[in-house]
């Protein structure tokens, strides 16, 4: 089953499957922003009524920002509170980026590949999100309470 989610010239795909194991498994491909954020979140909320277990593989994701981490993290509830799960698989290494400089790694179950994410072991470490890159990124502007990544 595919679905997509397009907005403007920012676009998202998304494929789904069922794994033997019970969980669904959303492949995600393109931009995870604020454009295709309102599609994605009705998207993977038809996915958690069929399925509470969803693992979303961001592989062949090319970019993220926090509007489409709010889609993960409000999807992550809504798992929890079906009495499910939702795991991230496979970050690519600008979604890896945005998860650390935003501190999501901390809270989101991110695993290195599928097949980790469906048995549950191992979970990425920490230390695939090196603090030294991203705080270097980070600028911090205390006075007003933003934080700029460049």
């Amino acid at each position: 089953m595919t679905h997509s989610a397009a907005h403007d010239d920012a676009s998202l795909s998304l494929t789904s499957r069922t794994d033997r194991g019970g969980y669904f498994i959303a492949a995600l491909s393109g931009e995870l922003g604020i454009a295709s954020a309102p599609a994605l979140r009705e998207q993977l909320l038809s996915l958690l009524r069929a399925a509470s277990h969803l693992i979303i593989d961001l592989s062949a994701v090319d970019h993220a920002d926090a509007g489409g981490l709010a889609v993960l993290v409000g999807s992550g509830r809504r798992a929890r509170l079906l009495g499910g799960s939702l795991r991230l698989a496979a970050p690519s290494p600008e979604v890896a980026r945005v998860l650390s400089a935003t501190g999501m790694n901390q809270h989101l179950a991110i695993f290195p590949t599928v097949r980790a994410a469906i048995t549950g072991q191992p979970r990425l470490p920490d230390a695939i999100f090196p603090s030294a890159t991203v705080l270097s990124a980070i600028t911090k502007f205390p006075e007003i309470g933003a934080v700029a990544i460049t």
